[in-house]
């Protein structure tokens, strides 16, 4: 059997100019094999002290028993702030809480059927855009998944299709942007003063300046429709218009413009992430492929038809397991603690990594292989418990995640019950980190028309 391809770990022990190397060309492959066994790692540096934690109980307290104690790493937010501002992904304590109260309310059950469709919609557009591809001739697979998802986003967010000109030209921006920043970078670990500028890569801090403008810009357009009592019913007038229940404020456009960023960051990249490996991984098991396209035929595009396709989520459930978006997550300890008899002094970084639980070989049971049957069996209740993050967990899990796996299985039936998908000979996708977990090279794939 062929397993799905990870990044070649490091050797267990390198100098520290080596890893940062290393790190700084991807954070996957810096890391050493020995992450997928150990329930605790610590790292020692002349500049930081972090503490990558796979154990279940400590994740339990860092995620969902005392969440206070752990807060979102300030290094991490300067990466990303340049884009993201102060929004929902970045911060912390009492105005993080009163951003998930506005939040939140957009995604529950209810505003979820609302939002169906508009991913029906751009899933059939996305189709009608493959149908154009479907010549046998290889395909980059992720940068068409980006286009679908980004048309997710407009359609549900704004009412706008991906043709609209603000919207692609937001895309496009966003796919520069993507390539350019990486989730995390040596800038989040080293010690600075607080007059030395952040490191950037050449271009991030324009195309971020940039993707604001165009999101004020619709913002400012969705602030007058509602003024003016004609606006849509969608996620952005629904968000934009809900009160916090302890203050009764609503978002200035400056803190829409900070969420809208995550939500087009979070909802757009992520779930291109996760769409494009799913179709890699059924390409190259094209027995699990005819499953999901026997689903997908009894998909009849209403919401009720989602109890159908229980294949096709178990298979989207695996992809998210084996190529988790977001490959790992940083805390910071507010104070002294004791993590399996080690202290961690207060300051340290705790990371959390999808990337590793998800393969951890005391966990999961054949790790590193794609077998969508798992979700079904019983056997596996506890690694699905305790070894699963794809959208965090406790009170700081995605806002998005009902949605996030409403989208991801529509598309896959959508887009498997209209073609099939094949593997390049010799194109190999190798996994990197950028923003999200993207291939390289980006992954190629045959399309061609089902019967």
């Amino acid at each position: 059997m062929t397993l799905p391809p990870k990044p070649v770990a490091r050797p267990d022990k390198v100098s520290l100019w080596r890893y940062l190397r290393l790190f700084r060309q991807d954070i996957l492959a810096a890391q050493p094999a020995r992450l997928y066994h150990a329930w605790m790692a610590e790292f020692r540096t002349p500049f930081f002290r972090s503490f990558l934690v796979n154990d279940p109980a400590l994740l339990r307290e860092v995620l969902k028993d005392n969440p206070d104690a752990y807060p979102k790493s300030d290094r991490i937010g300067a990466g990303l702030r340049p884009l993201l501002g102060n929004s929902v992904f970045l911060t912390n304590g009492a105005q993080w809480r009163a951003q998930r109260r506005i939040i939140d309310p957009a995604f529950e059950g209810g505003r979820l059927r609302d939002t169906f469709p508009g991913i029906v919609a751009a899933g059939q557009a996305g189709c009608d855009r493959f149908a154009a591809m479907a010549d046998d001739t290889p395909r980059a697979i992720d940068a068409a998944a980006s286009h679908i998802a980004a048309d997710v986003i407009f359609r549900t967010l704004f009412s706008l299709p991906i043709e609209d000109e603000t919207a692609a030209e937001v895309y496009h921006r966003f796919q520069a942007y993507q390539q350019a920043q990486p989730i995390l970078n040596l800038a989040a670990f080293l010690p600075r003063l607080r007059w030395m500028p952040a490191f950037f890569r050449p271009g991030v801090r324009g195309q971020a300046r940039a993707i604001r403008r165009l999101i004020a810009d619709l913002t400012q357009a969705r602030l007058d429709q509602i003024a003016a009592g004609i606006a849509p019913d969608d996620l952005a007038t629904k968000i934009m218009t809900t009160a916090d229940p302890e203050t009764g404020k609503t978002f200035t456009k400056g803190e829409m413009v900070d969420q809208v960023a995550i939500f087009f960051l979070a909802g757009h990249e992520t779930s291109a992430s996760a769409l494009a490996w799913a179709l890699y991984l059924l390409a190259t098991h094209p027995d699990w492929q005819d499953k999901v396209a026997a689903e997908a035929a009894t998909f009849e595009a209403r919401f009720s038809d989602l109890s159908r396709l229980a294949t096709t989520r178990d298979v989207f459930r695996e992809a998210l397991r084996l190529y988790p978006p977001v490959p790992m997550m940083v805390r910071q300890a507010s104070q002294p603690t004791i993590f399996r008899s080690r202290r961690v002094p207060a300051g340290a970084q705790i990371v959390l990594s999808p990337w590793h639980l998800h393969r951890h070989d005391r966990i999961w049971d054949a790790p590193d292989a794609f077998d969508p049957a798992r979700w079904q069996d019983d056997a596996t209740k506890t690694a699905q418990r305790d070894g699963y993050l794809p959208f965090s967990a406790g009170p700081r899990m995605c806002s998005g995640a009902g949605f996030a796996m409403i989208e991801g299985v529509v598309l896959l039936a959508q887009l498997v019950g209209r073609f099939r998908f094949a593997p390049v000979a010799g194109q190999v996708p190798v996994p990197a980190a950028h923003l999200t977990v993207r291939a390289r090279d980006g992954i190629m794939l045959r399309i061609t028309p089902r019967d």
